[in-house]
């Protein structure tokens, strides 16, 4: 049996970005108030397990890191077919930067046991380091392929994907068990289905907090994190704006007059 392992994260909503607030002390994103979504490329990655689930004898497990509302997507993982699901959650995960997150996730992959594959989202919506793939297979000592766009071949031991390059990409094959970081172009995430709704409510999500994982408060949350935010400011965005009256012809005429006039044609 193959055992996959999704990590998947809670980000907010883009649709209410704006009410997103920076604590001025800890100058970490206070995202209370805005509802929690799956992070779109985590998507892609849960779409990659059941893919696979569905040619070959296959177990996902869904992990994640977040508040307890962050629970919801997690469920919304289960309804989409995942067997296990998995919530790290405590106050002393809070603050956490990437480096922080890569080893709080790695913690929880040690905990669920035996796996093959790891699958996770190139970037989330909120930072979009692109570096908690990364670091967690270094904390789990495992080889890493990032920008994952197409699965060639898989097998027990070995598989072989392409991953994306500027201008073109790279043929990897590497030795599980592995973790790989997705891309959109990997596939198209399917939608949830009622009676997967259905079934999920009777799956039971697993939260541990600090004690569970058995690790320091000083290498999680906040404490745990390297990066260090000195200062932040606000910058005001603003754009004059000119309206041109007139005709069609006349508003055509003179929006292209002003347009060369700035050099813009």
């Amino acid at each position: 049996m193959l055992r996959i392992v999704v990590c998947v994260k809670a980000v907010p909503d883009p649709k209410e970005a704006d009410k997103i607030r920076i604590d001025p002390v800890t100058r970490t994103l206070t995202r209370c108030d805005v509802p929690l979504v799956l992070n779109p490329l985590d998507k892609h990655a849960m779409e990659a397990a059941l893919q696979l689930k569905e040619q070959l004898d296959a177990h996902i497990a869904v992990i994640s890191m977040g508040p307890p509302p962050a629970g919801k997507i997690v469920r919304e993982c289960l309804a989409l077919g995942a067997e296990q699901g998995f919530l790290l959650s405590d106050p002393a995960f809070g603050g956490a930067d990437a480096y922080a997150t890569a080893y709080t996730l790695a913690k929880g992959i040690e905990k669920i046991g035996s796996y093959d594959v790891v699958f996770c989202g190139r970037a989330s919506s909120d930072g979009s380091t692109e570096w908690v793939g990364p670091e967690m297979a270094t904390f789990l000592k495992i080889p890493v392929v990032t920008t994952v766009r197409e699965i060639v071949e898989y097998g027990r031991e070995w598989w072989k994907v392409k991953a994306g390059l500027e201008n073109g990409y790279r043929l990897v094959q590497v030795k599980l068990p592995a973790l790989f970081t997705v891309t959109r172009e990997l596939n198209t995430p399917r939608a949830l289905s009622f009676s997967g709704i259905i079934k999920a409510r009777k799956k039971e999500i697993t939260q541990w907090g600090i004690s569970e994982l058995g690790v320091p408060e000083e290498s999680v949350g906040l404490k745990g994190s390297p990066t260090i935010v000195s200062n932040m400011t606000t910058k005001d965005s603003k754009r004059e704006v000119e309206m041109i009256a007139g005709t069609r012809e006349e508003k055509a005429e003179r929006l292209i007059q002003k347009l060369a006039d700035a050099g813009v044609i």
